[in-house]
């Protein structure tokens, strides 16, 4: 990991311990979770959204400004509202992404789930994927949301992350596999 990547890291990894301490103390972390879909989806959605936060052209108090009525546009909860706009005077709004994620992952952690990263060569029909879901909590002990994509490319099977794990079962890992022993071989 950059050096530039860790610190950012840290400093979303502090802000969301703060938010989640805030939120769980006022009781109000399923409203949190509604504002992290929020955000999550304004930052795919906008450009102009993703500008204000990575941009250094902004000035802190355009940045708090906009971010104050984003929020209240957005219905923020109280906590997220104060937190991104503290963020903004302090020129910490680049790392929202990442602060976005770390709190996800620690709320889930909190209610005893996990998110599995599902690649697969097709679209996973509900019966699979509630299949797929059942197997991955008899083995992690934990509830399992899945975060289905597909790349056509895997022919057939599935890559499948949970955590630091990954499982690989499809055709193109099996046939790069098989290349690579021909190449030994031969």
């Amino acid at each position: 990991m950059s050096e530039t990547a860790s610190i950012s890291a840290g400093i979303a990894n502090r802000y969301a311990t703060a938010v989640y301490e805030l939120a769980q103390e006022a009781k109000t972390l399923p409203k949190i979770e509604k504002d992290l879909d929020a955000l999550k989806a304004v930052m795919a959605d906008s450009e102009d959204f993703r500008d204000l936060i990575h941009s250094p052209i902004y000035t802190r108090e355009q940045q708090a400004a906009s971010i104050k009525a984003i929020a209240a546009k957005m219905d923020l909860s109280d906590t997220m509202s104060k937190t991104l706009e503290l963020m903004a005077n302090k020129r910490r709004l680049f790392v929202l992404p990442q602060l976005i994620e770390k709190l996800r992952l620690i709320i889930a952690e909190e209610k005893g789930e996990v998110t599995a990263d599902v690649i697969s060569a097709k679209a996973l029909t509900k019966a699979q994927s509630d299949k797929l879901s059942k197997s991955l909590a008899a083995t992690t002990g934990k509830k399992v949301s899945l975060n289905a994509t597909v790349d056509e490319s895997l022919i057939g099977g599935l890559v499948v992350k949970v955590g630091s794990k990954m499982i690989d079962t499809s055709i193109r890992a099996k046939l790069n596999s098989l290349q690579n022993v021909m190449k030994e071989v031969g």
